[in-house]
This record gives C-alpha cells, sequence and structure tokens, in this order.
C-alpha cells in the first residue's frame, strides 16, 4: 500500500470516524472532516488521493457533496452508508460515486477496494496515455474533450472507457469488463456496471459523443 496517499473521511459518527482514522493510519495519511459546511474548501486544502463519504451529514448529505466535488476533481469516492437500500446505493453512483459500501462493512473488504482504486489512478497518471477519435480526445487522467468542450470522468468511468477504446470496433463482454474493472471480486454485479455506463454515456453524449452501443446480452462495443 501506498503509505503517501491521503484518505480524507466525510463522516459525522465520531466511532466510526475514529475507527476508520486509526485502521487507516497505519498505510495512509488519514484527514478527517473538520467543517462540514466547508468540506470543499478541505478538500483543496488537504489534496486528498481518495475520499470516504457518508450520506447522513450535517447542513448537506454526501450526495450534494459528491456532486460538487466532481464539478472539478475525479478523484475515487467510495460512499460509505449505514442504509442497505438499492435506491441509495444507485443514487450514490449516479451522482459521481464510485463504490458503495453498507455498514457495518468489513475493514479488509474497505482496503482492498482502496488498493485498487489508488492503483487504478497510479495506472493511468501517465501524460502520453491519449486516445483520439476524430476530434474526440480521451485523456486517461479523467477528461474526455471534443476539441471546445471537455468533461471530467470518475476513475471508473475512466477504467470503462479505457478498455472500450483499447478494444476498439471489438465486442467486449460484460464480464470482461467486470473483470478488468474489479480484478474478479465476486461482490461486484453487472447493475453495479450498467449504472456506471449509463452516466458514462451521458457524459459523452453531452459532447456529441454517441459512439458506445449497447450488444444486447452481450456487452458493448465502440465505434
Amino acid at each position: 500500500m501506498n503509505k503517501q496517499a491521503c484518505i480524507y473521511i466525510v463522516e459525522d459518527d465520531p466511532t466510526i470516524l475514529q475507527t476508520l482514522k486509526h485502521h487507516l493510519s497505519q498505510h495512509y495519511r488519514v484527514v478527517t472532516v473538520n467543517n462540514y459546511r466547508a468540506i470543499l474548501q478541505e478538500i483543496d486544502e488537504v489534496q486528498p488521493d481518495l475520499i470516504l463519504m457518508d450520506i447522513t451529514l450535517p447542513y448537506f448529505n454526501g450526495f450534494y457533496w459528491t456532486t460538487e466535488i466532481r464539478k472539478t476533481r475525479t478523484l475515487p469516492i467510495i460512499f460509505i452508508s449505514s442504509a442497505d437500500d438499492e435506491m441509495n446505493a444507485v443514487m450514490a453512483m449516479n451522482m459521481g460515486g464510485d463504490d458503495y459500501l453498507t455498514k457495518p462493512f468489513s475493514l479488509t473488504i474497505l482496503d482492498a477496494k482502496i488498493a485498487a482504486f489508488l492503483r487504478r489512478v497510479q495506472e493511468f497518471s501517465s501524460p502520453s496515455n491519449q486516445f483520439q477519435l476524430d476530434q474526440f480526445v480521451f485523456d486517461k487522467t479523467g477528461f474526455f474533450s471534443n476539441g471546445s468542450d471537455r468533461v471530467h470522468l470518475t476513475p471508473t468511468e475512466t477504467r470503462i472507457l479505457n478498455i472500450l477504446f483499447s478494444q476498439r470496433n471489438q465486442i467486449v463482454s460484460k464480464e470482461s469488463i467486470l473483470d478488468q474493472l474489479w480484478e474478479g471480486e465476486d461482490f461486484i454485479d453487472q447493475n453495479t456496471l450498467s449504472v456506471n455506463m449509463t452516466r458514462l454515456r451521458k457524459k459523452l453524449q453531452g459532447l456529441d459523443f454517441d459512439r458506445i452501443y449497447t450488444v444486447r446480452g452481450v456487452g458493448y462495443v465502440l465505434r
């Protein structure tokens, strides 16, 4: 694990906050939220590599803050919530979250997810990692441009688009994408992939890029 990486925890339960801080501080620099009204300002000051985000917070909830963060930042956001509700999980992903864990969760699983997300961010940190298709440019650092405008992509969206661009004009099965996204971890399902794919397509369509096609019952192809 990367001891230089910084984890920013946005959680209002003091017991959970201290448990997470004590555990994660063994491997990372950990900063916990101080002012629930100024989370964006704290992120600017802390410059974290990954955020753990609760849903129920004072003043504004985690969905609101994630939407605000996603306007300018692409770092991984893992939701942690006591609400074992499929709608909350879907909402978390739609708002820009990369993963969702229900309390109480396994610290071992949390460790694995954090390590995997940080590893993926490092994989795409090279400035030369770009794909171009006509006027469109996909930068693996988390941006997609049509030449005049660009959108920010989450790490998961970046990973999906990299897989499709790397195998352009080839049908990529859902199982293959899941294996590459989640490294075969069996607690990730196809619904999570579908939510991320829908969100990614919507972003790209805003730049008039509509070249990801569904191959019913099989997977996706980018042409």
